[in-house]
């Protein structure tokens, strides 16, 4: 099993994110979703509109873990939530698969993200990208690696910084640095 990275480069999150907007709605919200609030796959296409119609916050009991999660929404995300369930119904999956009265697939949703991803030349992406997305750029701007290992259930900091990839930034830069012939 390979593992996946986050989307370092914001410029291609921003990319990735116009791309598959452009293909519809949804897969730009499930893209937007997964980098805004950090949640797995699994919790994500769980969701249905009653519980982001009119809602401040995302409330889910996590699948994995069994916690409680209480995730406010952005100004962003709520701008093109209201958008896209304008249409909707409360008891619709917020992200339908085929058939309008199942949730998509984790299957579906890697091939939307991977796709994408290649087009822009991101590699290592899986559903998990989402997820790593979001604390690796969270880690870059805030380094409170302390409020991520709470956000992402880990006890340990060089757990949640492996998991988001700045061990692996740190260890590329070290490689790329070291010049022990002086050339």
């Amino acid at each position: 099993m390979n593992t996946v990275q986050p989307i370092r480069d914001i410029e291609k999150v921003n990319d990735i994110y116009d791309y598959l907007n452009a293909q519809s709605s949804r897969n730009g919200l499930l893209f937007a979703f997964g980098i805004y609030t950090g949640l797995r796959i699994s919790d994500i296409l769980s969701i249905k509109v009653r519980q982001v119609r009119n809602e401040e916050y995302i409330s889910i009991r996590e699948k994995k873990t069994g916690k409680e999660k209480n995730i406010p929404i952005n100004k962003f995300l709520r701008k093109i939530i209201d958008e896209y369930i304008a249409e909707m119904k409360n008891f619709e999956y917020l992200f339908f698969g085929r058939k309008k009265t199942a949730p998509m697939t984790r299957q579906q949703a890697y091939n939307i993200l991977s796709s994408a991803a290649r087009k822009f030349g991101v590699p290592s992406v899986g559903t998990h990208t989402l997820r790593k997305t979001f604390g690796y750029h969270m880690y870059r701007k805030t380094h409170d690696v302390a409020m991520l290992m709470d956000i992402f259930n880990h006890k340990h900091p060089s757990e949640t910084l492996r998991y988001i990839g700045v061990n692996q930034d740190s260890k590329d830069k070290l490689y790329r640095e070291v010049d022990l012939l002086g050339r």
